[in-house]
C-alpha cells in the first residue's frame, strides 16, 4: 500500500544520508516552520548566517509506486497509447508530489529557497529524468529530483562544502596562533641570544681561570722547592 511504499522510501533515505553525514548534519521528521505543522522526510543543516544558526535543506521521498508500475506493464504490453497514457500519468504524479513538496517544505528562512525530492529506485529516476522533468521541476516547483546514486553524490559534495566552510572558520584561528608563535619565538631568539652572550663570558672566565691563572699558579710552583718527605702536606695545608 501507499504507507508501506512510503516508508520504504524513507528507510532507503536515512540509509543513504547515515552513511555519507554525522547523525548531527541533519534532522528526521523535522518541522521547519516554528509555526507550522507539516514535518519533512529530512532536513539537512547547512551553516547559517550568524554562528550557530542553520538553513535546513528539505528532503522528501516520494514514491509513486501505482503510477511507476502501471507505466512498467504499458512497457511490457508495448500498447504505444498506453504507453503515453501512462508516461502522461507518471508526469502529473511527479509534478504533484513538487507542487506538495514546495508548499509544504519550502519555508525561507528557515529552509533553502529550494528542496529535493527522492526517488528510491534508479529505473524511476531514470524515467523522470528522460522525460524531461528536471529543468521543469527545478524551473516551475524549485525542487530538485534525486535518485538512489544522484543522492548519495550530492550529500558527499554537500560534505566537501561542509569541511570546507569548517576550514574557513578555522583559518582565523590558525593565523592567530602563528603569529602568537612567530611573536613567542622573536621573545625566544631574544632570550637565546642573551643566554649565549652569557655562557660565552661564562667560557672566557672559566678559560682565564683555568688557563691563564692555572699557567701562572704552576710556575711559581715550580720554584718551589719539594717538601721534605718527612714533611705531611696535608698537615702544612691544613686539610682534614
Amino acid at each position: 500500500n501507499v504507507k508501506s511504499r512510503g516508508i520504504m522510501g524513507e528507510i532507503q533515505l536515512s540509509a543513504i544520508l547515515g552513511e555519507i553525514l554525522a547523525p548531527e548534519q541533519y534532522e528526521a521528521q523535522y518541522r521547519l516552520d516554528p509555526n507550522g505543522s507539516e514535518m519533512v522526510d529530512f532536513a539537512v543543516k547547512l551553516p547559517g548566517l550568524a554562528e550557530g544558526e542553520y538553513v535546513y535543506l528539505p528532503i522528501d521521498s516520494k514514491f509513486p509506486g501505482d503510477t511507476w508500475a502501471n507505466l512498467a506493464d504499458a512497457y511490457d504490453t508495448g500498447d504505444s497509447a498506453e504507453l503515453r497514457q501512462r508516461r502522461t500519468a507518471l508526469e502529473q504524479e511527479i509534478k504533484r508530489c513538487a507542487k506538495s513538496i514546495q508548499n509544504k517544505y519550502i519555508v525561507p528562512p528557515y529552509s533553502t529557497d529550494f528542496a529535493i525530492m527522492f526517488l528510491p529506485f534508479e529505473g524511476l529516476y531514470a524515467e523522470v529524468v528522460n522525460m524531461g522533468l528536471v529543468e521543469v521541476l527545478q524551473r516551475d516547483y524549485k525542487v530538485n529530483i534525486t535518485g538512489p546514486s544522484t543522492m548519495a553524490a550530492m550529500l558527499n559534495s554537500l560534505q566537501m562544502g561542509f569541511r570546507t566552510l569548517a576550514i574557513q572558520k578555522k583559518s582565523g584561528e590558525v593565523w592567530k596562533i602563528l603569529e602568537a608563535a612567530k611573536k613567542e619565538f622573536a621573545t625566544f631568539e631574544d632570550v637565546l641570544e642573551k643566554t649565549q652572550k652569557r655562557l660565552q663570558m661564562a667560557g672566557e672566565d672559566l678559560e682565564k681561570l683555568i688557563g691563564t691563572r692555572t699557567r701562572a699558579i704552576n710556575r711559581k710552583l715550580r720554584t718551589v722547592s719539594s717538601l721534605d718527605t718527612s714533611e705531611d702536606s696535608s698537615d702544612i695545608l691544613e686539610i682534614q
